[in-house]
């Protein structure tokens, strides 16, 4: 059985200047809770891995939806995502040079994050070759030529934590995300050195069907039960 952690107790294990991958998309399969506890703690200095900078209201009228709160927190020294034009303070922050922001394309973030966790040295793609994504030489190796087209090769992206969240996880951490709520969820769970899994629903072994389970237990570390109301 994966140990079971409170929200608080896995934001504990985060140090100051952590690289961090988050799971979801404008708040689509984030992981709420482990958000708020991360926004409680004042971590700072964090690099934050993700798709967006989240949105300054949520759906139901909440403040500072996903990890939009940390934003505003000022707890984000640097942003690597693929867009933050929902989130004006991202980009006064940016503008003001509190918060450096690397925007990537959303497929070559995905396949970069997909290549940290398979262990491959980088990947080759179009998207990007001629533009400013050609300039950014943290992520960029250079311009490679294959059958006469051309693509740029990629750095892998790796994380020291990955926050995700399943609909679905049992006491072994096998992980089922319902929809598109698994957008970046399954790939980050590959590439970080901790994974922790805010669960929506605890379910017991064998309840998730073999077949419909989409990160396996053996990657994830912690688990936090997304219904439990004790810090």
């Amino acid at each position: 059985m994966k140990k079971r952690l409170s929200a608080k107790q896995a934001i504990e294990r985060i140090p100051d200047g952590a690289v961090i991958m988050c799971g979801g998309f404008l708040g689509c399969g984030t992981a709420h809770r482990l958000m708020d506890a991360l926004a409680a703690s004042q971590k700072k200095n964090l690099t934050i891995i993700c798709n967006d900078a989240g949105l300054l209201e949520g759906p139901n009228g909440e403040a500072y939806y996903g990890v939009a709160k940390l934003i505003h927190n000022h707890q984000v020294s640097r942003l690597i995502a693929t867009h933050i034009g929902l989130n004006a303070e991202a980009i006064e922050q940016m503008n003001a040079g509190t918060m450096r922001i690397d925007l990537l394309p959303q497929g070559s973030l995905a396949e970069m994050i997909r290549a940290g966790g398979a262990g491959l040295g980088g990947i080759l793609i179009k998207t990007g070759v001629g533009t400013l994504v050609e300039e950014a030489k943290d992520y960029v190796v250079g311009r490679q030529t294959v059958d006469g087209a051309d693509y740029l090769l990629m750095r892998p992206l790796k994380a020291d934590v990955a926050l995700l969240c399943g609909q679905q996880v049992d006491e072994e951490g096998n992980v089922w995300y319902e929809g598109s709520a698994r957008n970046f969820n399954q790939v980050m769970a590959t590439a970080a050195d901790i994974v922790i899994v805010e669960a929506e629903q605890m379910v017991s072994v064998g309840e998730i069907r073999p077949e419909n389970v989409q990160t396996f237990g053996i990657l994830v570390d912690y688990i936090v039960d997304g219904r439990d109301d004790h810090g």
